[in-house]
């Protein structure tokens, strides 16, 4: 029985080998399995599904995706990447008790055009088939209801995505910095988005056609957080990837992440590439206004003023603004290009120290000198390069570790079948056989995977935790920028790689024992059979020696020798009826000796009476003639 979690409710479910469909026994729902070949791949499941059951789509997509780059006809695996993509998420029905589905990730395409889905009908079976069907019935359904009431919705031109309550359920500060972002917008005119308040009045109804509308409708979102795990909070990140993926597949949007109290080089990956505003600094609305109003057309303002609406984005207008800045502060002082080029000079010499006098002049003059940073780091390391940095920081962290695991479980059905086929009684016993013949090692050393993963983050953290890392990323103009995220973009593609090359080895060293184990059992099998075959011949040859033995016989100890052979022979040919000739031959001869013994008692008890008269005798006649001795000598 394989052990596997329901996808609706999380409850264990006892699956046979094969089983493709099952009903939980908790939720009492009908669902589809996946093709679970290894216990690699289980594990994948439960993980994808784990952040799938907690509406963490992303990282569940990315889980799926990878099984399918094992298995292309894994049906389940295209089925569970629908489930992300809509963000369907099972929740009970309190009239039916039943787990229905809801849509948290709404999409304009019909479910049935999609080509994940296509795919999971093609490669299921009828059964899944059937499943899959139902399912995507109900969740189109849903999802037109939701389109049908998000295109009653006036359009927003500003979406505040912000986490509303911390897990203990208080209101976190993301909340009123929201809040305070949102009256400033609204002075200004803007149709803004605000969950606390657009949504207030919709409590008991499903938020997530809204949702949908503004997320599609918005021009801008803002994304404010205090800490971190704010910003990849599930339901926070659910809005802001879903806005980034409008985005890529290239609608006019711009999203600005807005950070206070935190480390902005603990933003979210995805917003590398983004100009992050803090809101700490002085002027901050002010300049957050400045560029909304660059980028939507406003048409309630007041005074009735129009702003042109333009068409740049809100974060290229920023860096093209931060790298002009750069060049005329790089213009004004010609002694800060000299400088660093002689910095860069003694870094190709390798006279670290130096070089790293060089810089630091410069940053005595441009404290926002991303180049001198960047120069300070490669001194600091003793490296020529950034990408000879990077190379060091990768041979530092280049250490999988490995564990040890069990390819497969012992093939004990065929075993005992052969046991029981084979096994002679005495000679060849069962326990022999399954314990000595069958004996493999099937545990084998592998490369762990999470060791890689973690080698990566551990190499990663290493360069974003310098100090100086961090201010070349924070003054970095593009031809920086672009440096760095190269040398970034290195490491995940080594450990990457890494990981893949690992993958394919664990594979190979898997389906090599497997496939050793295997013939080992087939070639057991060969040699229990002609180990039979020696075995009878041997029976034979005691049997053989066992009769002439019983042939000779004449005595109690002879019959007994003769017993033990046939004995050890157990059942063979007639061996029973042998021991029954000899047990009564052993009988006989008790009761023969018996007989013996009690004439040697009489025969004993005759001559011991003998004995004692002879001595009775000695004891009397020899001191009476001593007497008679005495008398005569005294009387001469």
């Amino acid at each position: 029985m394989t052990i596997y979690k329901c996808k609706m409710c999380g409850g264990n479910l006892e699956i046979k080998d094969g089983d493709l469909t099952c009903t939980c026994e908790y939720c009492g729902t009908k669902q589809t399995l996946p093709k679970l070949t290894s216990e690699i791949k289980a594990n994948l499941y439960d993980r994808a599904n784990h952040f799938r059951r907690n509406n963490d789509f992303d990282k569940a997509m990315s889980i799926y995706e990878k099984i399918l780059n094992e298995d292309k006809t894994d049906a389940e695996a295209y089925w569970s990447l629908v489930l992300c993509l809509y963000g369907i998420e099972y929740v009970k029905d309190p009239q039916t008790g039943k787990m229905i589905p809801t849509i948290n990730r709404t999409q304009y395409t019909s479910i049935y055009s999609d080509e994940n889905y296509k795919s999971a009908i093609h490669y299921a079976d009828s059964m899944q088939k059937s499943i899959y069907k139902e399912e995507a019935k109900t969740i189109d359904s849903i999802q037109k209801n939701i389109l049908e009431i998000s295109k009653k919705e006036e359009p927003f031109d500003i979406f505040i995505c912000y986490k509303e309550t911390d897990d203990s359920g208080r209101r976190t500060p993301d909340s009123v910095l929201a809040n305070d972002l949102y009256h400033q917008l609204t002075i200004e005119g803007y149709k803004v988005f605000f969950s606390r308040i657009t949504l207030e009045d919709k409590l008991g109804t499903a938020y997530e056609p809204y949702i949908f509308a503004a997320l599609n409708s918005s021009k801008v979102m803002v994304v404010i957080g205090t800490k971190p795990e704010y910003f990849n909070a599930v339901w926070v990140k659910n809005e802001w990837s879903r806005y980034l993926t409008l985005i890529k597949n290239g609608e006019d949007k711009t999203l600005i992440p807005a950070y206070r109290d935190m480390d902005p080089y603990d933003l979210p990956e995805d917003f590398s590439h983004l100009q992050a505003l803090d809101m700490s600094k002085l002027g901050f609305m002010q300049d957050l206004i400045r560029g909304i109003k660059k980028i939507v057309t406003q048409n309630t303002i007041p005074q009735n003023e129009k702003v042109i609406n333009s068409n740049t984005d809100l974060q290229q207008q920023l860096e093209m603004l931060q790298q002009q800045l750069k060049q005329q502060q790089l213009q004004s002082n010609s002694n800060i290009t000299a400088l660093l080029q002689r910095g860069n000079m003694a870094l190709e010499d390798k006279d670290w120290k130096k070089s790293d006098d060089f810089f630091e002049e410069v940053l005595n003059q441009d404290a926002q000198c991303a180049e001198a940073y960047l120069g300070k780091l490669l001194a600091k390391n003793t490296s020529t390069t950034f990408d000879e940095y990077i190379d060091s920081i990768i041979n530092k962290y280049d250490k999988p570790e490995t564990k040890m695991i069990e390819v497969c479980k012992p093939n004990q059905n065929h075993i005992e079948k052969i046991a029981n086929e084979y096994y002679i009684p005495s000679y060849y016993e069962k326990k022999d056989i399954i314990a000595e013949y069958y004996k493999f090692d099937r545990t084998i050393e592998i490369i762990d995977i999470n060791s890689i993963l973690k080698n990566k983050d551990d190499a990663i953290n290493h360069i974003k935790q310098d100090s100086l890392f961090k201010r070349t990323q924070q003054y970095a103009n593009n031809k920086t920028l672009e440096i760095i995220n190269s040398g970034l973009a290195k490491i995940n593609e080594h450990y990457e790689q890494n990981r893949e090359t690992a993958e394919k080895h664990n594979k190979n060293e898997i389906f090599n024992l497997t496939d050793k184990y295997n013939k080992h059992i087939k070639a057991t099998d060969e040699i229990i059979k002609k180990n039979k075959v020696k075995a009878i011949e041997l029976m034979e040859q005691n049997y053989q020696r066992a009769i002439e033995m019983f042939n000779i016989a004449n005595s109690l100890w002879d019959y007994n020798s003769v017993k033990t052979e046939f004995m050890n022979l157990a059942e063979y040919k007639n061996a029973t009826e042998f021991i029954q000739k000899c047990n009564d031959y052993i009988e006989m001869y008790k009761k023969n000796q018996v007989y013996y013994d009690l004439e040697k008692v009489i025969a004993f008890e005759k001559s011991k009476r003998k004995q004692d008269t002879v001595v009775i005798a000695i004891f009397i006649v020899v001191p009476i003639i001593l007497i008679l001795v005495i008398i005569i000598i005294n009387n001469f």
